[in-house]
């Protein structure tokens, strides 16, 4: 089997080409899927440069989970891809069927997993030909899209979908996004906005005009002061994927019973917390990883109706990960980098 292996910690040279890889077998309740296409996301760069360390070794808590990260791993969190062998107890006839993974684990290697785990980060993922997942996280697929197109949905837009759906978004509700043109949140502006909310985007000068044709009814530069900007107590909701020094005029924006989700910190992890706005304003925090039950099985239906849409910026082959990585890492883009991994990346007639 060919893929990409992580052998270390470390910067691009960390990751491996390789063709002599094992495929895998699916074991009893396991369904193995041909890899068309993996989306590139900020945790396939963390999980590498071992980001999510809080020790001085990144080798000893370097996963999801807080454990080490058993190397050499393959990753890749989002996958799309066609079902070409089952495991025992799994129905003959899924084979054939095109399914996104849920890229977040509460089964895998026919255990029961508690805390969940995650594609390419405790367990290998899609940067390679074959993947082998517990049937019940690969989700059948039916749309006209592309293999390619269907990869940037699992991991970002199922993370904008948790968010929402556990900070309870609903019509009327004013939702500040920060971190809006990268994967999760303009994955956000959309679902928000199939809530009937009202989306305030944070970004730069030069992509707020593609985040208002997203759907974002405003834009305020992330240099911007927010208080200024939109005034106290003035939004419903705040999908945060940034945090850093900027963070405490996050809360000062949120309204009385406001409430807080997030799941990033690209910004910086460490922010200024004045318990007083906490408690005063009575808000509530959400920190997102691991998904609600729903939440996948219902972007697979908003998907399948059409009420979001892809945004693949570039498509690189999979061997060219090191540089579709650093083209991620610039961040001139709006929306998903994706990997091409097998060749039946095509669109379904």
């Amino acid at each position: 089997m060919r893929g990409v292996v992580l052998v270390a910690h470390g910067g691009p040279e960390c990751l491996v080409w390789r063709e002599d890889l094992p495929k895998p077998v699916p074991l009893a309740g396991e369904v193995l899927i041909r890899v068309a296409a993996a989306g590139v996301n900020n945790t396939d760069i963390n999980t590498r440069v071992g980001w999510y360390s809080k020790g001085d070794n990144d080798a000893d808590d370097a996963s999801w989970t807080g454990g080490a990260l058993g190397l050499p791993r393959i990753q890749g969190i989002d996958i799309c891809g066609h079902i070409v062998a089952v495991g025992e107890s799994v129905d003959p006839a899924r084979i054939g069927e095109r399914v996104l993974v849920e890229p977040c684990l509460t089964e895998a290697k026919g255990q029961m997993r508690d805390p969940a785990w995650f594609l390419g980060s405790e367990c290998d993922g899609g940067f390679a030909e074959y993947c082998a997942v517990a049937a019940r996280h690969a989700y059948a697929i039916d749309s006209l899209l592309t293999d390619t197109e269907l990869a940037s949905f699992p991991c970002s837009y199922s993370t904008a979908e948790n968010m929402l759906t556990r900070t309870e978004v609903k019509a009327g509700d004013t939702v500040l996004i920060t971190g809006a043109s990268g994967g999760v949140g303009s994955a956000a502006i959309q679902l928000a906005k199939a809530r009937g909310a009202k989306v305030i985007a944070v970004t730069s000068a030069s992509k707020a005009q593609a985040l208002r044709d997203l759907g974002a009814e405003r834009t305020i530069d992330r240099i911007a002061d927010y208080a200024t900007e939109l005034g106290v107590n003035s939004v419903d909701v705040v999908i945060d994927l940034v945090g850093g020094a900027k963070w405490p005029a996050l809360l000062d924006v949120l309204r009385p019973k406001g409430r807080y989700a997030v799941s990033g910190a690209v910004g910086g992890p460490i922010v200024q917390l004045d318990l007083r706005t906490l408690y005063l304003k009575d808000l509530r925090f959400f920190g997102c990883t691991v998904l609600e039950p729903e939440v996948f099985g219902n972007l697979i239906k908003r998907i399948e109706s059409g009420a979001i849409q892809p945004l693949v910026s570039a498509v690189f082959p999979l061997q060219d990960i090191a540089t579709a990585q650093l083209a991620f890492a610039q961040k001139d883009y709006v929306g998903k980098i994706v990997l091409t991994v097998s060749q039946d990346a095509k669109r379904t007639e």
